[in-house]
């Protein structure tokens, strides 16, 4: 039990270091930057068509919203070559989630996202350092959830 609390705080601490602005440059390669978000839309969306909700209660989902996030700032100011290949990631990511018919919605959905004061998720997730998730203030957080809830919509 012991190890899988490390194991877990090790994923926490990787995906809270992907989500910094710092870390930012480690996405140079688009395709890898959108197979990373395409990933962590895949399984959010499976969470809220299995619960009819997203749990801001869970850890999972708010790693997998602090990788969605990530994703949607490293499209901010990128060329169009970087956003084509952004989607191509999205495409492997997301299983065909995402797909030809529905990236540029896709792609809108998370650039919208990335101009969202998304601050009451990123504090959450940075203040995580295993256990319970930490408490996100619901009132706050709502204009990141609608922006999210209207990226899932699209899928």
């Amino acid at each position: 039990m012991k190890a899988l609390k490390h194991i877990v705080a090790a994923v926490a601490a990787l995906s809270i270091l992907t989500s910094c602005s710092v870390m930012q440059g480690l996405f140079a390669n688009a395709n890898d930057a959108g197979n990373s978000t395409g990933n962590a839309i895949a399984t959010l969306y499976n969470i809220f068509k299995s619960t009819g909700g997203i749990d801001l209660s869970n850890i999972t989902t708010l790693i997998n919203l602090g990788k969605i996030l990530t994703g949607a700032n490293a499209l901010t100011g990128k060329a169009d070559a970087f956003v084509e290949d952004f989607a191509n990631g999205l495409y492997n990511g997301s299983a065909d989630l995402v797909n030809e018919k529905n990236a540029g919605s896709v792609i809108s959905a998370l650039q919208k996202l990335a101009n969202v004061d998304s601050t009451p998720i990123t504090k959450a997730v940075n203040s995580y350092s295993g256990g319970s998730a930490p408490a996100v203030n619901a009132k706050s957080a709502q204009p990141t959830i609608n922006a999210l809830m209207d990226l899932l919509k699209i899928l």
